[in-house]
């Protein structure tokens, strides 16, 4: 058992949370767990999380992780993001009992790099605005200030981060849905050049490249490292 404080686990950056990890200090489980806790202590607040996968992080901790350079570091995932049998509503009512019938080849990526996945984070409708507060979910709060926005529209993403739910998180950007809540909550968030990271095979060239994926982390070398492990083309990218 990990004698680290949960409160200070949840101040570590991912790579900090790795290196916990490889050195057996604290155990996959153990971080699955308190960021568990944290979700339940906290998103009634900030309605960041919508799509909780508790058992299946929990079962996923428990068996040997691939030896990737996050493995056993626990993740969020924009709702957008394709993964099978995991809803994939897109934050809009029309597609609120869509679920993905296949995984995306970027959640494929961030399992080889040991993450794992905890749930899915609030987002605009269809990611069209920089705020978030679709009908389907309700409106998402900044930690700092609950009167106040995260932005959008990867707004769930930013406010589970910039609460110390997770250290990282998923998102994506067209117009600045990265950026613009990166921002608002005081993190650090990159939109990598176009068709760095993959969109395929469900979703395939989104726009002619506008959007792209990435994630928003309290550290850049979170940021730098996630690029590391999934950056590069995939079959049916431009």
């Amino acid at each position: 058992m990990s004698d680290i404080p949960p409160n200070e686990l949840n101040g570590l950056d991912a790579l900090a949370l790795a290196d916990l990890v490889r050195r057996k200090k604290a155990t996959p489980l153990e971080l699955v767990e308190a960021t568990i806790a944290r979700i339940e202590a906290l998103n009634p607040q900030l309605n960041a999380v919508v799509t909780p996968a508790f058992d299946r992080a929990r079962a996923a901790a428990k068996v040997a992780l691939p030896d990737g350079p996050l493995a056993g570091v626990p993740f969020l995932l924009k709702e957008s993001l394709a993964v099978a049998g995991w809803r994939q509503s897109n934050g809009a009512r029309i597609l609120a009992n869509l679920i993905a019938a296949e995984d995306s080849e970027l959640a494929l990526r961030y399992q080889r790099a040991g993450l794992l996945a905890v749930g899915k984070t609030n987002m605009s409708e269809f990611g069209l605005l920089p705020t978030t507060e679709s009908q389907l979910f309700g409106p998402c709060r900044n930690p700092w200030d609950s009167s106040r926005m995260p932005g959008g529209s990867s707004g769930g993403s930013a406010a589970a981060v910039a609460a110390g739910i997770v250290p990282a998180a998923h998102g994506a950007d067209g117009g600045g849905s990265i950026r613009i809540p990166a921002s608002c909550c005081g993190l650090f968030g990159l939109k990598p050049t176009r068709a760095r990271t993959p969109k395929g095979p469900s979703v395939g060239d989104s726009i002619s490249g506008l959007v792209i994926d990435h994630i928003l982390s309290r550290s850049v070398r979170d940021s730098a490292a996630l690029l590391d492990a999934t950056a590069g083309a995939a079959i049916g990218d431009p």
